[in-house]
């Protein structure tokens, strides 16, 4: 095809690199590209302020356009998960906004799980000890949960007099462990401990807890090996679906598929098949 005056050869590609990242209000490290996002104030079991909200909501977002980052770990210092909002940073404060400030920060929440589930990397989070409120959303919102048989997870904004739909929660739980048990977290605030949110399948796997991140930074690894571009498509049709009738989905998935079978991943696949070897994929 002949290049027209004044016609770009090709798209430019806006893409960034996370690896020298510096977070301000949590930790953030990058290796084999995967990257660990560590909520670190164990001193208050790992609270969220109004500045980590909007920064994790930032970083999502950037994962979006990040090159170097196949997977993502999603932890809490110390010995417990995360409390979630930050009783006198954030609790306090919001009893002295009007509806419209009220308003943009319950959107600001949100808008955290909605980049978590926007962006194409699966991210697994290491739930140890107590994981309350918005903790239990960041959670929740992750693709895959590790847990430990100590930890409690709590949805309990009915205790301080909120409704339970709080991030999205009443559409991620009850298509996590279904209606039913859902409906009972989230009228009654009580805790779901490690045993019972692996038999229910909040977690997909119980972890020791000196062995829990190691663990889910492993499993994270061995996501980046695979085809991570075709698992990013796996991802947005797990989204997508939820509001999907069956033909529908079938031909979104059709759709789908055939844009992975124009990858060189799916050639790298066959080719490996048939000289009897393992398929080195490299997510293009």
């Amino acid at each position: 095809m002949k290049h027209l005056p004044g016609q770009p050869h090709s798209l430019p590609r806006h893409r960034l690199s996370l690896f020298d990242y510096k977070a301000q209000h949590f930790d953030f490290s990058w290796l084999d590209r995967v990257a660990t996002i560590t909520l670190n104030r164990p001193e208050r079991k790992n609270p969220i302020s109004f500045d980590s909200y909007a920064e994790l909501r930032d970083l999502f977002n950037s994962m979006c356009l990040a090159d170097d980052v196949d997977a993502i770990v999603l932890s809490g210092a110390g010995e417990n998960f995360s409390s979630g909002g930050d009783v006198h940073e954030i609790i306090g404060p919001l009893t002295k906004f009007d509806m419209p400030g009220l308003l943009a920060f319950t959107r600001m929440t949100g808008d955290v799980i909605k980049a978590m589930r926007a962006c194409p990397q699966p991210i697994i989070a290491a739930v140890d000890g107590v994981s309350a409120g918005a903790g239990a959303m960041l959670a929740l919102g992750s693709d895959l949960r590790f847990g430990t048989a100590r930890s409690k997870t709590f949805f309990l904004f009915n205790r301080v007099g909120l409704a339970g739909c709080d991030m999205g929660a009443c559409t991620l739980l009850p298509r996590t462990i279904g209606q039913g048990r859902a409906s009972e977290l989230l009228f009654t605030g009580r805790a779901l401990k490690g045993y019972e949110a692996q038999q229910w399948g909040f977690f997909n796997r119980l972890c020791e807890p000196d062995v829990l991140l190691e663990q889910a930074q492993q499993f994270a690894i061995e996501l980046t090996s695979g085809p991570t571009f075709a698992n990013g498509m796996t991802k947005k049709m797990l989204k997508q679906e939820w509001n999907m009738g069956l033909d529908e989905a079938i031909e979104a998935e059709a759709q789908a598929q055939a844009i992975c079978m124009m990858t060189n991943d799916f050639h790298r696949a066959y080719n490996a098949f048939v000289a009897k070897s393992t398929p080195v994929f490299k997510g293009d």
